[in-house]
């Protein structure tokens, strides 16, 4: 009898606190956004970035409408974004929010970027930062958050799991496995199993591919990443493994590269080409496989023999494939808005794992929350070991020592220079 009278007022005393509001936020969580402000309130945000349209994002405007109906949001193309957002921010007219890169700190041609930038790891803006993964959120070196992640991207394969299936061929994991998977469809009569563009040094699959391998190999050295970052030559070095392995991968009969020249772009051609059908991997990159839904109805062929696909990592590695997880696109709040409080408040109610998931659905990125299970093109990402994921960012590469690594992996690639050369090559190569 006393346990049960203790259990009735345990029961008693959780709907009193309850109802005196004494529980603790994260016990209502699950209940979603709440505004903050008076919901009567009328204005207008600009969000301005470098895309065409961003109908994704717009979607988000309207989902925010059905709390803030008198509110008005518009998403405004700013040409030449890169080079001009500094002086838009600085003009009469300056968006309230706008798209803004990591690549952009310690640059000062870019500085504006970083000065107009709202912190957005105050606590009192009330963000959801514990819903994006941690090793792309970047503060600078004084512990601010200018700008927070609302995509991120990554360099994989588009695999056509109809292929796979049908022929009764497991997706690999290892880099041993990749070559056996190569081997058994090109047994099974597939001329090309393994595909990928490779007219260009920019995003040529001979980077995609290896990249995250090299990150692999450097990303807990801070001496090794200095000197990269400095274009020592002696840093050369560093890359030798994942040059070894460019010339390991070309030898495995993995790719045929004058199959790849055919192929224009990294982005409408490849695409096109893997939605022939007969092509059971195509490397590209997550903002490839972004514009893959658009394209299924402008493929006769994928028309014809519609088929199922999804985006995993390529491994490189006989101990499995690394992760590489990098922000793509991120947003920052223009601290000199005269409407800061409902920009805040629209971040506030985007920043959620809600939201950024259904926002990158829509746009057919990855998204940038800690779960990735949700979309069935990007879960095998979610699958990778925490040991196994890494960001240039957070360890600190920078785009000097990745354009180095770019060029000489495509030198070695295409057979232009020898690794020696390569290797020997480092700082001198010119984009």
């Amino acid at each position: 009898m006393k346990k049960t009278m203790c259990m009735i007022l345990t029961v008693l005393m959780v709907f009193g606190l309850v109802a005196c509001g004494t529980v603790k936020p994260e016990a209502v969580a699950e209940e979603g956004f709440k505004p903050a402000l008076d919901t009567s309130l009328s204005c207008h945000i600009k969000v301005a970035g470098g895309y065409d349209n961003f109908e994704a994002l717009e979607a988000e405007f309207d989902r925010f409408n059905e709390y803030y109906p008198n509110v008005e949001l518009m998403f405004t193309k700013v040409d030449d974004y890169n080079n001009m957002i500094g002086t838009v921010l600085n003009g009469n007219d300056a968006p309230d929010i706008y798209v803004n890169y990591s690549w952009m700190y310690g640059r000062e041609q870019y500085q504006s970027s970083i000065d107009h930038a709202e912190d957005l790891s105050d606590p009192a803006l009330g963000l959801d930062l514990n819903c994006i993964r941690s090793n792309i959120i970047l503060n600078t070196n004084d512990g601010k958050l200018p700008m927070v992640p609302v995509f991120s991207n990554t360099y994989g394969m588009l695999v056509n799991k109809s292929l796979f299936e049908k022929e009764g061929i497991k997706v690999p994991t290892t880099y041993q496995e990749l070559v056996s998977v190569c081997d058994e469809f090109r047994k099974k009569g597939y001329k090309n199993p393994m595909m990928g563009f490779s007219q260009k040094e920019t995003t040529s699959l001979f980077i995609l591919s290896v990249y995250p391998f090299f990150c692999g190999t450097v990303a807990n050295d801070a001496e090794a990443v200095k000197k990269l970052n400095d274009l020592d030559p002696s840093a050369g070095e560093y890359m030798r493994p994942s040059l070894e392995k460019i010339v390991q991968f070309l030898d495995d009969r993995c790719v045929d590269i004058d199959a790849c020249d055919e192929i224009e772009n990294n982005y409408d051609a490849v695409i096109l080409r893997f939605f022939e059908g007969d092509v059971p991997m195509m490397v590209c990159t997550g903002d490839t496989v972004s514009g893959t839904k658009k394209r299924e109805s402008r493929s006769d062929a994928f028309i014809a023999n519609p088929f199922t696909y999804a985006f995993v990592p390529v491994p490189m590695s006989d101990d499995g494939a690394n992760f590489l997880d990098m922000p793509n696109l991120q947003f920052s709040v223009n601290k000199d808005s005269s409407n800061l409080d409902m920009a805040n408040e629209f971040m506030r109610f985007l920043i959620t794992s809600e939201e950024l998931n259904e926002m990158a659905q829509n746009k057919g990125l990855m998204s940038p929350t800690k779960d990735l299970s949700f979309n069935s093109m990007y879960a095998a990402f979610g699958d990778v070991p925490k040991e196994r994921i890494m960001s240039p960012e957070e360890f600190g590469l920078t785009d000097d020592a990745v354009i180095q690594l770019r060029m000489a992996v495509y030198s070695v690639g295409t057979g232009a220079m020898t690794i020696d050369e390569a290797v020997a090559g480092y700082g001198t190569f010119e984009q």
